[in-house]
């Protein structure tokens, strides 16, 4: 069977709408943590519209991830998702949570800064790239059992229960800080190399990066660029 049709074939069977895929489907080899479905995230605790642990991107990101995968391969490297598609009412629950008074996850994503103040910082918006379906927030992982770099992060602590999947990046993923940014020179150099490497992939694979956030990338060529869907993951 044809790529073409192979693809075809799974978004008949997943029914997925707008042409989106589980990333499952077609890049198998890709780690999947989601951390919006659950509680280790900023807000500490299941974000509206994740109804469940599955990355849904369009199909071209999806198909574009699949070859970063293939090519980190050779490098014993692989990716490791955290967040895919995400429904504009996920993006809204945040707004309503940035009004709210409870900062409980602040020692772990934002200590240096003021929740009131992230929108300010455009950490988080009323509007996210996350909602056209081609946008990911994704780290590197070893393939070959290797221990992990255990240098100290950068003003974020590793949230409970992250244990040793992704390599160390000099910042946690999701961490609100200038140390989040790609190029920092707040972090090790070993850490900004690997953030280096993970942006030269991604690049060369169509994605482009969001400069404040090593672990965000947009396909430049997505398919709906000013369309943002609100459908939850089930």
């Amino acid at each position: 069977m044809s790529p073409g049709l192979s693809t075809l074939l799974i978004l008949l069977l997943a029914q997925h709408p707008q042409g989106f895929a589980d990333l499952k489907t077609i890049a198998p080899e890709v780690e999947i943590d989601m951390r919006y479905a659950g509680k280790r995230n900023f807000m500490g605790r299941r974000v509206r519209g994740y109804e469940a642990p599955k990355c849904l991107l369009t199909v071209p990101a999806a198909e574009a991830l699949a070859r970063v995968q293939a090519r980190l391969r050779s490098q014993s490297l692989g990716l490791l998702v955290h967040d895919c598609y995400r429904p504009q009412r996920a993006v809204d629950d945040f707004a309503s949570w940035a009004k709210s008074p409870e900062a409980s996850m602040k020692p772990l994503f934002f200590p240096k800064v003021d929740k009131s103040r992230l929108f300010a910082l455009q950490y988080i918006a009323h509007r996210s790239g996350h909602s056209r379906g081609s946008t990911v927030d994704l780290t590197l992982t070893a393939l070959d059992g290797r221990r992990p770099d255990e240098t100290p992060f950068v003003d974020c602590p590793s949230p409970p229960g992250d244990g040793a999947r992704g390599l160390n990046m000099g910042t946690p993923w999701d961490c609100f800080s200038e140390a989040s940014a790609t190029e920092s020179d707040m972090v090790p150099p070993a850490a900004r190399a690997r953030r280096l490497l993970l942006r030269k992939v991604m690049s060369e694979a169509g994605f482009r990066n969001y400069r404040k956030e090593w672990w965000h990338y947009t396909l430049r060529e997505e398919p709906h660029p000013k369309r943002y869907f609100d459908f939850p993951i089930r």
